[in-house]
């Protein structure tokens, strides 16, 4: 590979990974081709990019993002691909999903975030990481629910206090 070739990879991907809240580094490798695709498509239908890298391309575009990935860089070992998404526990459902069809993709360490996360058995934390805006939905739905107990209390203590004052003005 020219020089210039991997210089535009590594720009690419260190625009992917500056815009990138979230990506899981994962190894495909010994999957056939209709497995490949079968997970090719499953990852499109659910936006999910996913992308093959050279390891020593991707550590020189992590070095050159301005984050600090040096946690990710014992994974770098081996077929790599990377799985960039919007929603941080897609690409680990996915992973689940499909793992029972066969024993790959196997996680390698993810970026979820800002946080890290090293080793396959991860998986099942990933899996259930809940994303920003239902984390937001969650303390909403828990801020209200006072509320409506009050107005709930409110209501039925005026449906008491009516009864009482029919029962009084019958007699």
């Amino acid at each position: 590979m020219k020089r210039e070739d991997k210089t535009a990879i590594i720009d690419s991907l260190v625009e992917r990974l500056k815009a990138a809240n979230h990506f899981y580094l994962t190894d495909i490798s010994n999957l056939n081709a209709e497995q490949t695709s079968k997970l090719r498509r499953t990852c499109f239908n659910q936006n999910v990019e996913l992308v093959v890298v050279k390891n020593t391309l991707l550590k020189k575009a992590m070095e050159l993002s301005g984050t600090d990935y040096s946690e990710l860089f014992g994974s770098l070992k081996g077929n790599t691909s990377i799985m960039f998404t919007e929603t941080a526990n897609v690409p680990g459902k996915l992973i689940k999903e499909f793992r029972k069809g066969c024993d790959r993709p196997i996680l390698k360490a993810a970026y979820v975030e800002e946080s890290f996360y090293i080793g396959d058995n991860q998986i099942d934390a990933l899996a259930n990481v809940k994303s920003k805006k239902d984390l937001i939905a969650d303390v909403v739905a828990l801020l209200q629910s006072p509320a409506k107990n009050v107005i709930s209390a409110l209501q039925s203590g005026g449906q008491t206090l009516t009864g009482v004052l029919k029962t009084l003005s019958e007699k």
